[in-house]
């Protein structure tokens, strides 16, 4: 009676354990807010980004940027941990709007009309979401270099592989 039980409890701890290590992919979009730093949209299935995208967020606030506006950058990113295919990509859009830093991810469209279709994309996706915070002055589009250079910094010891659209 007792060896039963063990064995019953043993396999009970082996399944949950393997369903816990499998990666949940959601499939509503994420939004992580962190008052007077940082807001983060994903779309869905794009939560595996979130540590990257948080990466950028932290080097970003240790370059200690003086201005509150800066231009969109956007960013085409191939990240391993969010597709093991090296195809496979999604649109990354950073924004300093009031001091607080926008990020915003989705995955590309089909596109009929080559790679323009990407700045496209992720441009009217990150206007969707910054509509709801309305530009105070106007933004600095020369001081986007800040912003490259902290998605450039959180790349270093990963695998993350960045274009810059324009």
């Amino acid at each position: 009676m007792g060896e039963s039980l063990l064995a019953i409890t043993i396999i009970t701890l082996v399944i949950l354990t393997i369903r816990r290590a499998r990666p949940i992919i959601l499939d509503n979009p994420v939004v992580i807010q962190r008052p007077g730093q940082y807001h983060i949209k994903l779309a869905a299935q794009l939560n595996r980004a979130q540590n990257f995208i948080e990466s950028i967020a932290k080097q970003f606030a240790e370059l200690g940027v003086t201005q509150s506006n800066l231009a969109s950058q956007y960013f085409k990113v191939h990240d391993p941990a969010v597709f093991a295919r090296e195809d496979k990509f999604y649109l990354l859009a950073v924004t300093l709007r009031g001091g607080i830093l926008y990020l915003q991810a989705v995955g590309p469209q089909w596109l009929e009309h080559g790679t323009d279709g990407h700045l496209n994309t992720i441009r009217e996706f990150a206007e969707t979401v910054l509509a709801q915070y309305p530009l105070e002055s106007q933004a600095d589009s020369g001081a986007g270099k800040e912003i490259i250079q902290a998605v450039q910094s959180a790349i270093q010891h990963t695998q993350v592989v960045i274009k810059i659209l324009q």
